[in-house]
């Protein structure tokens, strides 16, 4: 299957679609390759790497389970409301029934396994100490369950917080499959990469006022953002910006707003981003939270100009037709012409009937409950549910603590 996909954006990169890449290129994407270059515009985060062998067998193994000596009190993230696709285990799908008993104890036990990370749950704390509230992530990925607020009176996650939400989310899992990284690349041969843990100081933010942005780059000869440039060569990328939250905002169809919205981007992309990005490829995605009054950005993440990329509100057969137009543009603009550069598209969700609207279905709603929370939920109120999910959990890791002793 990766053959395939490789296969077909291959043949992507020689239509032109996508732009060829290899693995420095990908790793340019991973979070400590760009922060450093983007931090004093970016959330504050705190990077822990690399993270070992063990880790990953960690987030890999099927069952779930919170790491030894990690939890000094009742993991707040089973109080919240976003939770695991990978179901916990629980009562429900560990009692025997009477006809069962006899068959099953002739059967061995399976090997419980054990993990710790005393070094990363000090890490941890020490970014939880900083930050109160963290969302976690991984090299490139994050779970999909949105931003991660602890409702404790603390306002602060414990490590088990931190692991069982990254354990629990499907997305994460790309980061640990070096063919899913390096999927697409030239190369034959995949690199190992180090593993790392990112803790970002969460905030409440207004999801409307995210952005995605579509830079790719041509070498040009001639008018450069209105402004002559005399024989020599410069690169200049065209933008295409899209809302990233599909609900409709009514005063995102204002073209007022959509004006300056362009006009921020652009003006934040060339005084800040085009010249701090180092990979010497200029073809990417980047993500950023516009402020209240849309005069200025904070830098949230960068994405591969790749099909692994979601282009939300574009195709990207249509971000290649813009990128060819304004190449057209720019080569008028170098013959003579006094056309100059158009600011950038910028695509919003115009209706609340416009097809990509989901104001009533958040974003991947299916990893945010898991099975055993529907059943359990069934009929109760929330301080109900949560009792009743505390005292399951519970259970399941006594279950898990009498099996250790039973192998020994």
């Amino acid at each position: 299957m990766v053959a395939t996909s490789q296969a077909a954006h291959l043949g992507d990169a020689s239509s032109g679609v996508f732009p060829r890449f290899n693995s420095s290129y990908i790793l340019a994407f991973q979070f400590s390759s760009w922060f450093p270059s983007f931090s004093s515009m970016s959330i504050r985060s705190t990077i822990i790497r690399p993270l070992d062998q063990s880790f990953k067998c960690y987030l890999e193994s099927d069952r779930v389970l919170v790491p030894e000596g990690s939890e000094d009190m009742l993991v707040c993230f089973l109080h919240s409301i976003s939770i695991a696709e990978t179901p916990i285990r629980s009562v429900a799908d560990s009692t025997l029934s009477d006809e069962d008993e006899g068959e099953s104890s002739d059967r061995s036990e399976p090997e419980v396994e054990h993990f710790s990370f005393p070094e990363l749950d000090a890490g941890i704390r020490v970014a939880i100490d900083k930050y109160q509230a963290v969302f976690p992530k991984l090299n490139f990925s994050s779970p999909k369950h949105g931003f991660y607020p602890c409702p404790l009176p603390s306002n602060a996650p414990l490590p088990p917080d931190v692991y069982l939400l990254l354990k629990s989310s499907d997305f994460v899992t790309h980061d640990l499959n070096v063919e899913h990284v390096f999927e697409g690349c030239d190369e034959d041969d995949q690199p190992s990469y180090d593993l790392e843990l990112v803790l970002r100081k969460w905030y409440p933010v207004d999801r409307s006022r995210e952005i995605r942005c579509f830079v790719r780059n041509d070498t040009l000869l001639g008018l450069c953002n209105g402004i002559r440039v005399t024989g020599c060569i410069t690169h200049l990328a065209y933008l295409g910006i899209t809302q990233r939250d599909m609900n409709f905002y009514d005063y995102m169809i204002d073209p007022v707003t959509q004006t300056k919205i362009k006009s921020t981007v652009r003006r934040f992309w060339e005084e800040n981003i085009r010249p701090n990005w180092t990979c010497t490829q200029p073809d990417y995605v980047f993500d950023l939270l516009l402020t209240r009054d849309l005069s200025r950005g904070h830098v949230l993440d960068f994405n591969p100009y790749a099909p692994r990329t979601d282009p939300h509100l574009f195709s990207y057969e249509e971000l290649h037709a813009l990128s060819i137009l304004s190449a057209c543009e720019h080569d008028q603009s170098f013959n003579g012409s006094t056309t100059t550069l158009d600011l950038p598209e910028c695509r919003v969700v115009d209706s609340p009937m416009h097809p990509a609207a989901t104001r009533n279905a958040p974003m991947y709603q299916h990893n945010m409950v898991p099975i055993e929370a529907l059943s359990l939920s069934e009929g109760k109120s929330i301080t109900e549910f949560s009792e009743i999910w505390r005292d399951e959990v519970k259970r399941a890791m006594q279950d898990d603590d009498r099996a250790a002793i039973h192998q020994t």
